[in-house]
């Protein structure tokens, strides 16, 4: 957290980003963007099929092949520099058009810097969850806040504001109903980001109250199509051992589903909502059948960032932790097998497939139907789309 705003050069959270104050103070992020050409045909994945050559710090497909994504912008507000993220979507016949400005965004009277880490589409996929790291400084004393936030727009770039200041605070990880207007967001509850609860909140009549109330858990990913959750639940003091619970998240009920031998982080879900992915250390990631979860397989691949193939035959992985650049490689999902509770189950060594010849990347993500994959590269942070056939 930074203390407070004196004369000279602070650096924010984003890697390279700085918050410069005037002659008293000043708070800074930024973004910026270019839009792209999109070209359908099968390509090698030598060659990209389209590229947008601007700083993208993230992006997300739609179930429909659109895609969000936000670039850095940097801003002049009288006596302060101020580093926001422009919001673009990208449409499947080409078509490109920012929908949001952060120029124009605001939280309240007090100067606003913040930077986009993910977005979050809603079902149907005409709403955005945009997942935001804020600074508001005061320009009084200079004492600064951060505050992980959830924004809310429409695919056209229209703020659903279910709260006064627009966004809500102390909030991530959003978990759509089907409704496409409810869902549950987690609060940190243990510091430093170790424990959260649950909150509701409904896009048009603002927050509706606790979730599961008096429970903490470690992470949650929604099941596509259905008003269920995943989720890894620890008792607040960390005392037993993980549970993997299901989760219905309009009736609040619940349903153990395994008890886990430890948790590292990384629950991802298949498309189908039928296998789960997690870490139990920073080395080893386990794969569990949710229908059957006795049956499951270990994999020693390392810490990284896994996403699944469309027809959940492989797993995707970058090879180190968000927002930082590794290579790209990919894994067949191996056999699951049925163990018994006491049972020492065996830890494979997979030889991995480089992608993309062994290209550097700082972000990824894998379209819904399996056919594209885009990444950010480092350096210029430019996004590159290429074909999967």
């Amino acid at each position: 957290m930074l203390a407070g705003l004196k004369a000279g050069t602070y650096i924010s959270k984003r890697k390279g980003a700085v918050i410069k104050a005037s002659a008293t103070l000043a708070p800074v992020l930024a973004l910026a963007l270019v839009p792209c050409c999109w070209r359908t045909q099968a390509q090698e994945m030598s060659k990209p099929v389209t590229t947008v050559d601007e700083e993208v710090t993230a992006f997300a497909y739609a179930l429909d092949g659109r895609i969000a994504y936000s670039v850095r912008r940097n801003y002049k507000a009288k006596k302060y520099d101020l580093e926001r993220d422009d919001i673009w979507m990208l449409d499947t016949n080409g078509k490109r058009k920012k929908i949001f400005s952060g120029e124009k965004f605001s939280t309240g009277d007090k100067p606003l810097t913040y930077l986009i880490e993910s977005f979050t589409w809603s079902p149907n996929s005409k709403i955005l969850a945009v997942q935001m790291d804020t600074i508001t400084v005061d320009v009084e004393d200079g004492h600064t806040d951060e505050a992980r936030a959830l924004l809310f727009i429409d695919d056209s770039g229209r703020e659903l504001r279910p709260v006064s200041k627009g966004v809500l605070l102390n909030a991530e990880n959003p978990l759509w109903l089907r409704d496409n207007a409810t869902l549950l967001y987690m609060s940190e509850d243990v510091l430093p980001r170790t424990l959260f609860s649950m909150q509701y909140v409904n896009l048009f009549s603002g927050p509706a109250g606790k979730a599961f109330e008096g429970r903490t858990f470690a992470a949650a990913a929604r099941i596509s199509g259905s008003n269920a959750a995943i989720a890894v639940e620890r008792d607040r003091n960390m005392d037993g051992p993980p549970r993997l619970q299901l989760l219905e998240l309009l009736a609040q009920d619940d349903k153990e589903v395994a008890t886990l031998d430890a948790y590292a982080g990384g629950l991802t879900l298949s498309p189908s909502g039928t296998l789960a992915a997690y870490y139990l250390d920073n080395e080893v990631l386990e794969i569990r059948d949710l229908s059957a979860p006795k049956r499951i397989a270990r994999m020693r691949i390392g810490l990284g960032v896994v996403q699944w193939s469309a027809d959940e035959k492989k797993l995707y992985l970058k090879r180190t932790v968000e927002k930082k650049s590794a290579d790209l490689v990919s894994f067949t999902v191996p056999l699951l097998v049925a163990y018994g509770k006491a049972a020492d189950v065996p830890v494979s060594e997979p030889t991995p497939d480089f992608l993309l010849h062994g290209l550097t990347v700082r972000e990824y993500g894998v379209s819904p139907d399996g056919r594209f994959i885009g990444i950010v590269l480092p350096g210029k942070r430019n996004l590159q789309i290429f074909s999967m056939r």
